[in-house]
């Protein structure tokens, strides 16, 4: 009898904390309201979020909001861009002037933890590098001393650098620049010898922006760990449950080989984590307070990972997967099943 209490008990805990976390917060509300994902990107990083020649914003990081909003509204092209530098990201999620921030940002303890973001997932694996003229006649970072150095504000980047350059006993003058294409413009005038943010970033920069790209190489050294991924500010659950899950679903797409050429015909599987996925068996998105065919969309509208991958990184900047590749494939995206 005692047990049959308890486990009556810890049922209704479990209901109790279900109906909670179903219960939209200010955030979700407020997107529902207005209709629209407010994202917070990058003022112009192509393969991650850049406006194309036709005003539109693409990139690897553009795609999370997109699918998103896809999984929200039904339609992913339901989003509004926020361009932001690296000294004004966290402000603007903060504030509520974005509704999420999907910027080639690193997690870490103390923007978790001090800043009050909630991380969703990583959607980049990267390391930082250095980015140097050929002429500079150098083959290694540590060739480096003495080298003056742009560096954005606000960012990892500025203490690891500071931390290498210590660590290797050599010094260095910052160039401390807030705006990319200021920074990157720098650089490239030569008032730095070296330009370093995440070796994704040199790849683009080098790719698109170098009056000629093969003047220009990046060093071998990757001086730290630099997970990339979206946030939102703390206090919204649900909304911080739509976002993980829409970016779990867009790699666990390619973990079964759903693409937006074949979802369709993959409702027809009978591979029961394709059925939860594509919503054919139903109850996920329930949990998430959407309807079932939430995933389905995403994968429609937007692709799974790999495909957004290769259209956006490997397409426009030739970096190949990596670190980035599935764990099957001798990466590090692996992802929460959804279940």
């Amino acid at each position: 009898m005692k047990i049959k209490t308890i486990l009556a008990a810890g049922a209704m805990s479990v209901a109790a904390i279900a109906a909670n976390n179903a219960h939209a917060g200010a955030v979700l509300d407020g997107i529902k309201a207005k209709g629209f994902v407010q994202c917070g990107v990058n003022t112009g990083l192509p393969g991650f979020s850049a406006a194309n020649a036709e005003g539109k914003w693409e990139g690897i990081d553009v795609d999370v909001c997109r699918g998103i909003a896809a999984a929200l509204l039904g339609d992913a092209n339901k989003v509004q861009y926020t361009p932001l530098t690296a000294a004004q990201r966290f402000t603007a999620l903060q504030s509520g002037e974005i509704d999420i921030l999907s910027r080639n940002t690193t997690a870490t303890l103390t923007r978790d933890v001090k800043l009050g973001l909630t991380f969703l997932g990583i959607n980049y694996y990267d390391g930082q590098g250095f980015l140097i003229p050929k002429a500079l006649g150098v083959s290694s970072a540590t060739e480096l001393d003495g080298a003056t150095v742009c560096v954005e504000p606000g960012t990892t980047t500025e203490l690891n650098l500071a931390d290498y350059f210590r660590a290797k006993g050599m010094s260095f003058e910052p160039v401390v620049i807030e705006n990319i294409n200021e920074a990157t413009a720098a650089f490239f005038s030569g008032r730095c010898d070296v330009y370093t943010t995440d070796a994704s970033g040199l790849a683009s920069i080098r790719t698109t922006m170098a009056p000629n790209p093969d003047d220009y190489m990046i060093l071998p050294e990757i001086i730290s760990k630099e997970p990339l991924g979206p946030a939102v500010a703390q206090g919204d659950e649900q909304w911080a449950d739509i976002g993980r899950w829409a970016l779990a679903a867009m790699i666990e797409a390619e973990e079964y080989g759903v693409t937006m050429a074949n979802v369709d015909e993959m409702k027809s599987s009978t591979n029961p984590g394709i059925q939860r996925l594509l919503g054919v068996s139903p109850g996920m998105g329930e949990a998430l307070g959407l309807d079932e065919e939430w995933a389905y969309r995403i994968i429609k509208q937007v692709g799974n990972y790999g495909e957004s991958y290769e259209k956006n990184v490997t397409a426009k900047l030739g970096v190949e997967r990596g670190l980035n590749a599935l764990w099957t494939d001798g990466g590090l995206q692996y992802a929460w099943p959804v279940r």
